[in-house]
Order: C-alpha cells, then sequence, then structure tokens
C-alpha cells in the first residue's frame, strides 16, 4: 500500500507485540488489518452491502467468519446473526390533499406543498375530513415542565406541528438546550408523540433552518419505497405521516377563522395552549408491501468476574447497495460509511481478543439498515439480547475521517453523559483535545445508531476527529469535508484508495475507543446521563 507511511509505521508496531495475551496497549490496534478490512467490505464484489441483496449475504458471513476467527463467542445463544424483520413500503400518496371548512378550500399539491407516506403496513391508509390540531411543537417533556397537548383529545385528529424544539431560534438559552437541539426536536420523536395522543395523522411543518435540510430532501427523503420494522400492530405510528412546507402551512391559517399570527412564538410561550383550526384534512396512502429480513452479527467476549455487565461496542454495516449510475458507476460502496466504522469494530474486537479477559463482558455488535433510518439498532434496542439496564455504555463508530492525525476530539451530543470526560481524559493522552459539535441544531445525535441504544437508557458515546488536522489545521479539514460530502457521500465515489487514505486519525479514535472500552470493562464504573439529559430517566427508571 504505497503513500500509507502512517499506516505502514503503525503496521509495523503491530507486527513487533508479542504473541501472548496483552493488557490495554495503544498499539494493539492494527491499522493494517482495520484498512483490509475496508478494502474487502467495500470493494465491489460487495455490492454496496444493501441489506436484502446477495451484498448483506457477502457481508454478514464475512463479519461472523472474522469473529470466529478472533476467537469470539455468538452473541445469540448459539449464532453470530439476530433476525431483524423489515417490511419495504412503497408509499403512493394521492396528488393532492383538500383542507376544507374554512373560508376555501385549500388543495395541497404532493411533492411541491406535502408529502405523505405511512408506516402501518396496510395497502389502504387515509384520513377522511380529519379534523386540523395546530399542537405547536407536538412535545411532551416532562423535565422541561412542557406538555403541548396538555388538555387536548387528539383520538381520531390531525396535528400540525413545528420541526425541532422551542429552544432553536429563541433568545433564551435556558429554553430546552438553546440552539442544541433534543431528543424531542426529532421528526421521529413527533410522530411517535402523536402516536401515544391518538392522533390518526402529525404533519410536521418544514422551515429549512430548524430542520437542518432544504424541502428538497424532505420531498426525496420520503417519497417512494423505504424500508421499516415489520411490527405487530399498528398503534405505534400514526395513520398518515407526513410534511408540508411553511408556505403550505401559512395557506392553511390563513383558510382558517382562528388568529394564527406569530404562531412559532406563540409555540415558545410557557402558557402555549394547541389550537383546534376548525378545518378537516383528506389524504390517501397507497403502500405496496414487501417483507424480507435482514440481520444484525454480534459476537461477545465474556467476562470474567462480571459477565452479566456488559460494554457494548457498535457500528452499522449496511449502505446504499447499486443505484443509479453516476460517471458510469453504479455501486454505492460505503468506504466511509460506514466499511470504517465495521472495520474499526473488528479492529478493536482483535485487540480485545489479544488482550487479557475482561472482568466484564464486552458485545461486538454490526447493525443493519441504518441508512434506512437506523432499524437495526431499533430493533436491538426493542428486542435486546442484553438487558439494557445491565449495558455499562455504548461506543458507536460510524464514518471514520480519513485525513490523518487529528488534533480534536468532536463529541456528538457534548454533554449528555459521563462518557464525555472519561473520552477526554484518554484524547489529552493522545495530544488531542475535546470540542462538542459545532452545529448542535442539526441534531447529529440523534442521526445515527447510538440513539438507539440512549432511548432505551444506555450511556452512549458518538465521537471522532473531525475539525483540525494535527499539522495541516482546520481549513485543510474543511475542504477535504467539503470535497468529500459534496462528490462522495452517498455516492458511487465513496470508495477505497489506497493512495489517499491516511489512517493516523482512525488509529487515534480506534485507539481511544478501544481504551474507553477496557476501562469500562475492567472497573466497576457506571457512567450516569447528565442533569437535563432527556435520556436520564429512562435510566432511572
Amino acid at each position: 500500500m504505497k503513500k500509507l507511511t502512517y499506516l505502514v509505521l503503525i503496521g509495523s508496531l503491530a507486527a513487533c507485540q508479542p504473541a501472548e495475551k496483552q493488557t490495554s496497549d495503544a498499539s494493539a490496534i492494527d491499522t493494517v488489518a482495520i484498512a483490509n478490512h475496508i478494502k474487502t467490505l467495500a470493494s465491489d464484489e460487495f455490492l454496496g452491502r444493501k441489506p436484502f441483496t446477495e451484498g448483506e449475504d457477502k457481508t454478514i458471513a464475512y463479519l461472523a467468519d472474522q469473529f470466529k476467527s478472533l476467537g469470539l463467542t455468538p452473541g445469540n445463544d448459539n449464532s453470530y446473526f439476530q433476525e431483524v424483520p423489515l417490511v419495504e413500503l412503497d408509499a403512493r400518496p394521492s396528488s393532492t390533499m383538500r383542507i376544507n371548512g374554512g373560508n376555501e378550500e385549500v388543495s395541497l399539491q404532493v411533492g411541491d406543498d406535502f408529502v405523505a407516506y405511512s408506516e402501518r403496513v396496510e395497502e389502504l391508509n387515509e384520513l377522511v375530513d380529519s379534523e386540523l390540531v395546530f399542537a405547536g411543537f407536538g412535545i411532551v417533556a416532562p423535565e422541561y415542565d412542557w406538555n403541548d397537548y396538555e388538555g387536548l383529545d387528539v383520538k381520531g385528529k390531525t396535528v400540525v406541528v413545528l420541526v425541532n424544539d422551542p429552544g432553536f431560534g429563541a433568545e433564551d438559552s435556558t429554553l430546552f438546550k438553546g440552539r442544541t437541539m433534543t431528543y424531542y426536536g426529532r421528526w421521529t420523536y413527533k410522530y411517535e408523540e402523536a402516536a401515544r395522543q391518538g392522533a390518526a395523522g402529525c404533519l410536521i411543518i418544514h422551515d429549512t433552518a430548524p430542520a437542518g435540510y432544504g424541502w428538497g430532501v424532505v420531498r426525496n427523503s420520503w417519497s417512494g419505497a423505504s424500508l421499516y420494522l415489520d411490527q405487530t400492530g399498528d398503534s405505534y405510528k400514526p395513520i398518515v405521516q407526513g410534511w408540508i412546507t411553511r408556505d403550505a402551512a401559512i395557506r392553511i391559517f390563513e383558510a382558517t377563522e382562528v388568529d394564527m399570527k406569530g404562531f412559532v412564538e406563540r409555540s415558545r410561550a410557557e402558557d402555549f395552549q394547541p389550537i383546534p383550526l376548525n378545518l378537516t384534512a383528506s389524504v390517501t396512502v397507497e403502500n405496496r408491501i414487501k417483507k424480507s429480513t435482514s440481520n444484525n452479527v454480534v459476537a461477545v467476549i465474556e467476562g470474567k468476574t462480571k459477565p452479566e455487565e456488559y460494554v457494548l461496542y457498535s457500528a452499522h454495516w449496511d449502505h446504499l447497495g447499486v443505484g443509479p449510475a453516476v460517471e458510469g458507476d453504479s455501486i454505492y460502496n460505503g468506504a466511509h460509511d460506514n466499511a470504517s466504522g465495521t472495520a474499526s469494530l473488528l479492529g478493536i474486537a482483535a485487540a480485545f481478543s489479544k488482550a487479557e479477559q475482561p472482568e466484564r463482558s464486552v458485545i461486538f455488535l454490526a447493525v443493519t439498515a441504518e441508512e434506512q433510518g437506523l432499524l437495526g439498532s431499533k430493533y436491538y434496542g426493542e428486542n435486546p439480547i442484553y438487558p439494557p439496564a445491565q449495558t455499562v455504555a455504548n461506543i458507536n463508530m460510524d464514518g471514520l475521517a480519513f485525513y490523518g492525525p487529528m488534533k480534536d476530539l468532536t463529541i456528538i451530543g457534548y454533554g449528555q453523559s459521563e462518557l464525555d470526560e472519561l473520552s477526554e481524559a484518554i484524547a489529552k493522552k493522545q495530544g488531542r483535545y475535546i470540542i462538542p459539535d459545532p452545529t448542535p441544531g442539526k441534531g447529529y445525535f440523534f442521526r445515527s445508531d447510538h440513539f438507539q441504544f440512549a432511548k432505551v437508557g444506555i450511556p452512549a458515546m458518538f465521537s471522532m476527529g473531525s475539525y483540525e488536522h494535527m499539522t495541516k489545521g482546520v481549513a485543510y479539514i474543511e475542504e477535504r469535508t467539503r470535497e468529500f460530502e459534496t462528490t462522495a457521500y452517498h455516492q458511487p465515489a465513496d470508495e477505497y484508495n489506497s493512495d489517499t487514505w491516511e489512517f493516523g486519525g482512525i488509529y487515534q479514535d480506534a485507539t481511544l475507543y478501544y481504551e474507553l472500552g477496557q476501562q469500562l470493562a475492567n472497573s466497576d464504573q457506571w457512567p450516569k446521563w447528565k442533569e437535563g439529559s432527556e435520556f436520564k430517566s429512562i435510566r432511572e427508571k
């Protein structure tokens, strides 16, 4: 592998290690092996690692073989696999959504004004003259003494809610978490809460700044076929879920006789009351249904003295498969996203396999269908093999930087748990500093698999070097990141290239994850969620 000077240096260090069991030693991380795993997993042979395809069969077999060769025990009784039942729903919404009962009928056009879909495994899902209620941000948050549904019966009705949470755009930094998005700001939460309240439909008002992406992303992401968990019963989601543009929302508000002036600011007020709009909505979603089963891959090293306490490593193995050709290439290899994380999971498993047996058990979980909505980790969280209450922490790996050694460790969701301080101590030994997510309003803490473990109370860490190169500075990383996001992210160009990939940063990050896991696996520490975290009450239950 020419031009990988740093990689070769680290590989040489690894090769010089004695064969006998090691303690927690930074040189235990073998980046040559990690590079080879990336090269394999991101090769054309694996067809972009999409669930339900030959690419999945090759990927999960490769991962199970690697865990077995390292001497790790199957993590699901006698199997390395946890079946994840999925369903593909190809949503076909009606061309218009009709809003009636006001000064005049409002007709919204699919794609331009709204998107609609249903996660219910039913061929026909419809709202017929469903009463509309504006429910502010659609949030019930006891720790903030906040309830947008207080005193409101929405059974059979459709709620219209704002994207993000009250803190975003407010002058008050103590309102929720200011510009930092909380769990309550995520669109997934809003649909779930609407369902808990008994709503038949939920429409989120899109606005680019608080959403963190434009309407084009909404239109493309929620149109056509998508994968979901094949869940029994339909009470967990509204009949129809959807988004409407801000302009469409204003047209709806102008059609009602109710005063809706300043609806965003009014929704931030402590005395906000939900507002019946005296309007009805009608829309239909037809689903074409295809069911199948994907797989999480799980292995474990059993603890010596506390085998029923667990440290959980995770990374998603999947990517986008074969898709539209870009410059003649139709295989979306996903080298950075997330062969890098999956390969590092194997690298850390290898390091643990050579070290002394840990006191606690250590789980290595490669999850499916992250790209389709964190589905593999969601399924594990709802159907855990190992009890969440006995799981000490989750360390998640997704998209490790391949630009060389980094000066920073960026912690996504900084301030959520005591894992921050534990990680910071290790980073300082590496000559690195801690930085919180520079764009907290975009809610990245809720956009990778660690979030699904946090949802069931497990303190979760998601971090990586991503801001400042050790010698080339901030501007260099900004340029490389911008180039990747423009030309390679979720495109066929996300490929492994031994001439351009530099492994200094991956080595640093994998070492930090390994040492953090060693510390947790060989101590009595139980990192806690911090005051103000929306996951603290879940853990304490």
